[in-house]
């Protein structure tokens, strides 16, 4: 059946700061305390979500979580007005309640892992979201991001939704910025390719000494079960630990793939060649690599430009179009390399450039910023049209982004308990524009 990707970027919600809370995201631990400006956030990611619904691209919308998070710290044993909690919180423990207000799922990329129809027994697109264990103020996440995937992809007839792993390192899952889907046409079986950062269970194999491997090898294995995929269109690689040490934190810092074509750095994965070989033999030909030499980018250039957290988008004329941010144009390697690539011709025909610094200074590029979703025509006629990107919905977006949010922000902010106020009439008014209804907790 005919199938395309949509893409499903995550609005940058109202709390957008720099606290510098992800441990091995260098760009995160460079920023710390630095001003951040969520206004410009907000509309950095907008404009680059109607520019790709310009240029002919299915492009939806991912509501941002309820911050800051009082159910969260009530939890934690504060009490009283939730005023009083956020005042207590900021008193007692400040980098809790910094957490507590982090607008990090905008990077929807760790929303969840998605598989297609094509790919799964049932014939239905099934999603789970990321627990997100590594992290604190990611681990709080998945349950209200299950209910805005589900109000978005509502229909039963069409999308199976599962809870997220059990909450432990042992099953840390970081969702799709560790998962890539290969095919030749979107609506036939592709292959699901899977990358983890540890075993958990075995300590025999290699693992990184200076950052933390997030994601697991039983993780990946947990999750390619509840999507019922088929063992032989699955293929489990695990990251290079040393590029982890290097701030790849993610693999979607170091390569990133669409339909046949997988684009990525030298040293992305252990027994490199290997993986190559096993991805190609499962896709069944045809499977084109571009591996980037560390003599042209270095490991380092490729973290502080964000090379491959780029999106790699087959658009409707044919073309493959990398979308990269500007600090790949500022970067005399990366940039080098860039042009050499398109005058070879070998397989990415155009670059699309983006102004997304707000993001970026928080270690989070234009693939960050999406969820890949596959989806055959019924399932899109199935999707909550309301979150979907056109002229009507992007000037609605922006002007409630000039209505409800702040254009500076530090840490100290965070304790002004009208920021609660301002958040939570800007997601409740933003709920009824996106046709979401009840999905977060102040609203139940």
């Amino acid at each position: 059946m005919k199938a395309l990707e949509a893409n499903f970027d995550g609005l940058v919600g109202p709390t957008h700061n720099y606290s510098g809370l992800s441990f091995g995201n260098v760009a995160s631990a460079k920023n710390q305390a630095n001003p951040s400006n969520p206004k410009e956030a907000a509309k950095q990611g907008l404009a680059k979500m109607k520019a790709l619904s310009d240029l002919g691209m299915v492009q939806g919308v991912l509501a941002p979580q309820e911050r800051p998070d009082v159910y969260t710290l009530r939890r934690l044993g504060f009490t009283g007005s939730d005023q009083d909690v956020i005042t207590a919180a900021a008193k007692q423990a400040p980098k809790v309640l910094a957490a507590c207000c982090s607008a990090s799922s905008m990077w929807t990329a760790n929303a969840a892992t998605v598989s297609p129809s094509a790919d799964t027994a049932d014939g239905k697109v099934h999603f789970t979201p990321a627990n997100l264990t590594n992290k604190f103020h990611r681990s709080i996440e998945h349950e209200v991001t299950g209910r805005i995937l589900k109000a978005t992809f509502a229909d039963e007839g069409h999308f199976v939704h599962h809870p997220a792993l059990p909450g432990v390192e042992h099953f840390g899952d970081e969702g799709a910025a560790n998962h890539t889907r290969f095919c030749h046409e979107y609506g036939e079986q592709g292959v699901e390719f899977f990358v983890f950062g540890r075993h958990a269970f075995d300590s025999r194999f290699p693992a990184p000494q200076k950052f933390p491997a997030r994601h697991t090898f039983e993780a990946c294995e947990a999750v390619a079960r509840l999507h019922q995929l088929h063992d032989d269109k699955v293929v489990i690689a695990q990251q290079n630990p040393s590029v982890i040490d290097a701030g790849v934190f993610h693999n979607d810092v170091i390569a990133v793939g669409n339909k046949n074509i997988l684009f990525c750095h030298e040293q992305a994965f252990l027994n490199q060649q290997a993986v190559y070989d096993e991805l190609g033999l499962k896709l069944g030909g045809d499977f084109k690599v571009i591996e980037v030499p560390t003599s042209a980018v270095s490991v380092d250039d490729a973290v502080t430009s964000y090379l491959f957290n780029s999106q790699l988008l087959a658009m409707p004329n044919g073309d493959n179009v990398l979308v990269l941010p500007e600090e790949c144009l500022n970067n005399q390697n990366v940039w080098a390399y860039i042009e050499q690539l398109l005058a070879e011709k070998r397989g990415i025909d155009a670059v699309k450039v983006f102004d997304l610094k707000q993001s970026m200074a928080n270690g989070g590029g234009p693939a960050c910023l999406r969820l890949r979703v596959v989806l055959n025509e019924a399932e899109q006629a199935a999707v909550n049209p309301n979150t979907l990107m056109n002229d009507t919905l992007f000037a609605t977006l922006n002007d409630w982004v000039d209505r409800n949010y702040r254009d500076r922000l530090v840490e100290a902010d965070l304790a002004d308990p009208q920021l609660l106020v301002e958040s939570r009439t800007a997601l409740d008014e933003l709920t009824r524009i996106l046709g979401l209804g009840a999905v977060y907790p102040f609203q139940r």
